[in-house]
């Protein structure tokens, strides 16, 4: 093998170092996830339909600024856009930390949200890494969000325990203000060079919205992560009333959690190593509306573990093989564009998904929330 072909030093410390920056801050963003519904009920002027907002609000600035942050960090640079948006989520945090009110929640979590750095943090990543290593390049970053939302519905419980939202909030604060650390004098810096694989262009973003051939794909990242919000209005207080206290979560995630990823593997070498990525999809479509009926009907905590974890089994295999799936159909030269688009219907998921599920639950109860959610599945299965 030549040395050429071998990844260097300063690609591994590239890759390490951005993935641990995309865990921190994605971690921060998850905490809230699975006490929100709960801990947020205190707040001045909190109902159901505006706690669903503060967990989701996040996602609509993701969505509005996504493409237009990378676009920016092609002109000015990768990392000082990427610092700005840092320094903006910190501010968002401490601001949700010292609210009285469920507005001041939704203001700091909309603001952590126009900290939107994803698309800067993988054009750097293109930037830092040959074409023959982007994939382990990008796959480590994928793992690196899996790991930071599973360490976060861990951490979430137990540190609102300790000292509620606020200390939720202030970690996440001191958490990006630490990224940038790690952004100034870890990550290297590139040359400058735009790869159209690795970044949006704002006229190849409007052809790859006529692309056909990705509206499966990116309705049905929006489906999963409005879903996957919307199932965290309702799932705090189920558990509760099935008899865990809210700090008692974190060991009820801890190994559903576990299990799921286990289960995951051996389909996504499946969908990858097989070239039976449809099929897999499907499949974990069917697995994810199976688990959302067991849960419109879950009342005692086994019946909410094997729920869970089900859903999570269905949820990691779609989150790990979409991503890829988009890669290999989106046009040669138009990646970065199309992913551009993808991540926005992400993000638009989860806000529309906080909205629509505090909504839902309030007005037809948990067995319509998790029905209405599982047709949705359904829907996206057939297109």
């Amino acid at each position: 093998m030549s040395t050429a072909s071998n990844i260097s030093g300063t690609e591994k410390r590239a890759i390490a170092s951005l993935a641990s920056l995309y865990a921190l801050r994605m971690l921060g963003l998850f905490m809230v996830l699975p006490v929100m519904a709960v801990a947020g009920a205190d707040f001045e002027g909190a109902t159901p339909e505006l706690l669903g907002l503060a967990i989701g609000a996040y996602g609509l600035s993701q969505a509005l600024l996504q493409i237009p942050a990378g676009a920016l960090s092609d002109y000015f640079g990768r990392k000082p856009i990427i610092v700005v948006g840092l320094l903006i989520f910190a501010l968002g945090s401490f601001i949700a930390a010292n609210a009285d009110t469920i507005y001041g929640i939704i203001l700091g979590r909309f603001l952590q949200g126009c900290g939107a750095i994803a698309s800067a943090v993988m054009a750097l990543v293109s930037d830092l890494t040959r074409e023959e290593h982007r994939m382990k390049a990008m796959a480590s970053i994928g793992a690196s969000i899996g790991l930071s939302f599973s360490v976060a519905l861990v951490l979430g419980p137990v540190l609102v325990n300790l000292g509620g939202l606020q200390l939720i909030f202030i970690i996440t604060g001191i958490l990006s203000l630490s990224g940038i650390a790690l952004m100034l004098y870890l990550v290297p810096t590139p040359a400058r060079k735009k790869h159209r694989d690795g970044s949006a262009v704002i006229s190849e973003v409007f052809k790859q919205l006529g692309n056909g051939q990705l509206w499966p794909l990116n309705i049905g990242i929006f489906i999963l992560h409005a879903l996957m919000v919307a199932m965290f209005v309702a799932i705090p207080q189920q558990l509760i009333a099935a008899g865990l206290t809210l700090s008692q979560h974190a060991w009820m995630y801890l190994p559903v959690l576990l299990i799921a990823f286990v289960l995951m593997v051996p389909f996504v070498i499946i969908a990858e190593k097989k070239r039976q990525m449809k099929a897999i999809v499907i499949a974990a479509l069917a697995i994810m509306i199976i688990a959302l009926v067991l849960m419109s009907q879950a009342s005692g905590v086994w019946a909410w573990a094997i729920a869970l974890g089900v859903f999570f089994w269905a949820f990691n295999i779609m989150e790990a093989t979409l991503p890829s799936w988009l890669s290999k159909v989106a046009p040669a030269g138009a990646k970065g564009s199309a992913m551009g688009v993808y991540s926005t219907l992400q993000f638009l998921g989860a806000f529309a998904g906080g909205l629509m599920g505090g909504w839902l639950n309030n007005h037809y109860g948990i067995e319509g929330l998790f029905l209405i959610l599982a047709a949705a599945v359904f829907a996206w299965a057939v297109l």
